[in-house]
């Protein structure tokens, strides 16, 4: 995936320099490029970082193999840097995006509902969480390319709001795999009665990752709505899809681990560390005071 997304990309960079003689961001807004082939040479890279529905693949494994950091660094971060570098390069492919950025914006929102399907059938917790990422990042991703104001600041408030979330919610996954050794969901379950304080923290960051009001979340997805809607009408169709499947499989990861019989095979108990807490809390805590100052956010282009 790396490789066979970023050489096309590289080629792309060459090119500019080639012909233009300079890489400098500020020399190369004055420009607007209509070459089709350097137009999707450049976006793929970022595409496949996002990454896109259809080149999605490695995230999950990815997410599933590695450590609890790589998790988190991963959902907060790098995921995010495909973001960023989208909006970096618009600046000098705004013309030929205007044409061609439906065919990402279709896959992005008819793949969101399918990744939102697929979530609802895992049984691992940090799969489950991976594929809810790949969901989210579609409506940034449409967002991003119907290239409105809404959009970009939607995408960009979205993008800090999910890193946040997805990376609480993959360190909660790591606390109770330290206690119970497995991801599984059929052995992680009435974590409720087994560890009750962990439970306010899987519900406080599971209602963010369905955009529950007081969250970031919330005004990202609104503004993310508003700016697909008024690129075209037949999106309401998969959004409001994806805004119910969100809540459903959130409900689902929290109903299911929470909730119900303790697992028979779990026979040590320990509640949660003030390091853990504190690790929860500092994820929890910026979710939700960020939108007391949303204009940081909103108000940046």
């Amino acid at each position: 995936y790396t490789l066979l997304a970023s050489l096309p990309m590289m080629a792309g960079i060459f090119y500019i320099y080639t012909v233009y003689s300079t890489l400098d961001f500020c020399l190369l807004n004055s420009l607007n490029f209509m070459n089709w082939l350097f137009y999707f040479s450049m976006m793929f890279a970022f595409l496949v970082k996002m990454p896109m529905f259809l080149v999605h693949l490695w995230l999950p494994k990815a997410h599933v193999e590695a450590p609890v950091s790589g998790s988190m660094i991963l959902a907060g971060i790098l995921l995010k840097l495909g973001g960023y570098g989208l909006l970096r390069v618009f600046c000098f492919l705004q013309q030929i995006g205007l044409k061609l950025n439906f065919i990402w914006i279709t896959i992005s929102l008819v793949g969101g509902v399918l990744v939102s399907l697929v979530c609802l059938r895992q049984t691992d917790l940090k799969a489950l969480i991976a594929y809810s990422s790949v969901a989210h990042m579609g409506i940034v991703l449409s967002g991003l390319l119907s290239m409105s104001y809404w959009g970009l600041s939607g995408a960009y408030t979205l993008m800090i709001a999910h890193g946040l979330c997805s990376s609480g919610l993959f360190c909660l996954a790591n606390i109770s795999y330290e206690r119970l050794g497995s991801r599984s969901l059929l052995i992680n379950r009435g974590l409720l009665n087994f560890m009750p304080s962990m439970a306010l923290w899987w519900f406080l960051l599971s209602s963010a990752n369905m955009a529950a009001p007081p969250t970031l979340n919330l005004l990202g997805e609104i503004s993310l709505l508003n700016s697909i809607v008024a690129w075209s009408w037949v999106s309401m169709e998969s959004l409001s899809l994806l805004s119910f499947f969100s809540a459903a499989y959130t409900l689902y990861l929290f109903a299911y681990s929470q909730h119900g019989k303790l697992f028979n095979g779990s026979f040590s108990c320990s509640g949660g560390m003030l390091r853990e807490f504190l690790l929860l809390f500092l994820h929890w805590f910026p979710l939700n005071l960020l939108i007391l100052k949303s204009d940081i956010c909103m108000l940046w282009l």
